[in-house]
């Protein structure tokens, strides 16, 4: 009787350990392959996807990345830092495919226009947003956003006699405003290198990389490139609609060209809920 309950518990046990390496088996992930990519600090790679982008991560903010002007299925990516230590990017499609690149520098000899394989047969070599059924509409509630009297306040940065703010959010449709000034006290011109939106980790964990998402923006208003001295720019940046997770933040970066005087600004979600609706046109 002994031998039998032994044999009985060991049969179990098997059946057990057996059901659960089938379980493993089926829950077990498959390996997504990733891309080698050369970039460049002075030439951009542009990649076109199958299908319009809907997310970009990027390992590193050593790299720049944006969609063309008005088109939804074409990254352009580039170096913002000669040399950058090896990195990656993550881009995911409307198809719900996702597409992982390993980028390298290479000043000399870059990948310059790339096509994704498609995975279908038929269809255009550029796709149009559908969320953005008419640009001339943005450009004008981004006028209006520009003359309305709503101001955002407590939102303001300076260093260097450079003054950099955010004084107005608004909203219309599927589209926020961001008015941005731009104050320039000094007599030294300001050229701009960089004026860009990110949504950041709150806190940094120790040897652990912290998440950064660029947004990208659909038009610009008022889009100088100098800030003359003693003078001033007020910009209006459309941008796709969204709010911020918790323990996170969005971070308006403005940058000088062959400079030192970088300003930014750490908006968090209670503010961004402030928003002001512009009327309809």
């Amino acid at each position: 009787m002994k031998n039998f309950k032994l044999l009985t518990i060991g049969y179990l046990l098997l059946m057990t350990i057996s059901a659960f390496a089938q379980q493993t088996s089926k829950n077990r992930l498959s390996k997504i392959e990733s891309d080698s990519l050369m970039i460049a600090y002075s030439k951009t790679t542009n990649i076109v996807f199958p299908f319009a982008i809907k997310s970009v991560d990027k390992g590193s903010p050593d790299i720049l990345v944006q969609k063309a002007k008005g088109l939804e299925n074409i990254l352009q990516v580039k170096a913002a830092q000669k040399g950058f230590f090896q990195t990656n990017l993550t881009v995911v499609t409307a198809d719900g495919k996702l597409y992982s690149f390993v980028l390298n520098y290479d000043e000399e000899s870059p990948q310059l226009n790339l096509t994704l394989n498609k995975t279908k047969l038929d269809g255009q070599e550029i796709y149009f947003s559908d969320e953005i059924e008419n640009d001339q509409y943005i450009q004008e509630y981004s006028k209006l956003a520009f003359y309305n009297k709503k101001k955002v306040r407590g939102e303001k940065e300076s260093f260097y006699d450079i003054d950099f703010s955010l004084n107005g959010i608004f909203i219309r449709d599927e589209v926020m405003y961001y008015r941005i000034k731009v104050t320039n006290n000094s007599k030294i011109n300001y050229d701009i290198d960089q004026l860009r939106f990110f949504i950041r980790d709150t806190k940094k964990v120790k040897r652990t990389a912290s998440q950064e998402i660029e947004i990208i923006p659909i038009y610009i208003l008022n889009n100088v490139v100098k800030i003359e001295g003693e003078a001033e720019n007020t910009f209006v940046f459309a941008l796709p609609k969204f709010t911020i997770p918790e323990k996170k933040y969005l971070a308006i970066q403005l940058m000088e060209k062959n400079g030192g005087r970088h300003v930014e600004l750490n908006v968090k979600n209670k503010k961004l809920v402030k928003v002001t609706v512009l009327p309809k046109l």
